[in-house]
C-alpha cells in the first residue's frame, strides 16, 4: 500500500457535486493498494499513520501525532499512486489492485483507523472526485508499505 499524507488544516472530497466528507485540522490520505498488498499492509499502515508525529508541539517540533491531536482523517483512494510512467507516454497501472481486493483492503484500512478512535471521513470508492486540500506547512510525505516477504 502507497499513501500520500498530507499535513491539513483542512480538506474536503466533493463527488457530483455533493460534498461526502469534510475534515479539519488533521490528515488527507490518498491511498493506492497494489496488486499483492494483503490485510497486514492495511493493519500495519493504519498503525503507522495513527501515530506518525508530524504535528507541532509548544517548541514547534514534530512531535504530536493525528490522536494526540484529537485530529481528523480524509481519506481518499488512489488507484493511480501505482501508475508506472517509466515507459511510453501513458502510465501503466498494472500493479494497482483491482477494485474487489482495493476496496476490501481500502475498507479495512478506515475501519483500523476507526478503531484507534480516529474520525475518519471518506470519499466514495471508484467514483470521479474533487478533493480539495489545505495542505499545512507544507508537510506531506509518501509511506510505503514494507515489500512482502
Amino acid at each position: 500500500m502507497r499513501a500520500v499524507v498530507q499535513r491539513v488544516t483542512h480538506a474536503d472530497v466533493t463527488v457530483s457535486g455533493k460534498q461526502v466528507g469534510k475534515i479539519n485540522n488533521g490528515l488527507c490520505i490518498l491511498l493506492g493498494v497494489k496488486e499483492d498488498d494483503t490485510e497486514k499492509d492495511a493493519v500495519w499502515l493504519a498503525e503507522k499513520l495513527s501515530v506518525m508525529r508530524i504535528f507541532e508541539d509548544e517548541n514547534e517540533k514534530l512531535n504530536l501525532s493525528v490522536q494526540d491531536i484529537n485530529g481528523s482523517m480524509l481519506v481518499i483512494s488512489q488507484f493511480t499512486l501505482y501508475g508506472d510512467c517509466r515507459k511510453g507516454r501513458r502510465p501503466s497501472f498494472i500493479r494497482a489492485a483491482g477494485p474487489e481486493n482495493a476496496s476490501w483492503l481500502y475498507d479495512l484500512f478506515v475501519d483500523q483507523l476507526r478503531s484507534r478512535d480516529i474520525k475518519v471521513e471518506t470519499g466514495i470508492f471508484q467514483t470521479y472526485m474533487q478533493v480539495n486540500i489545505c495542505n499545512d506547512g507544507p508537510v506531506t510525505l509518501i509511506v510505503d508499505t514494507p515489500e512482502s516477504d
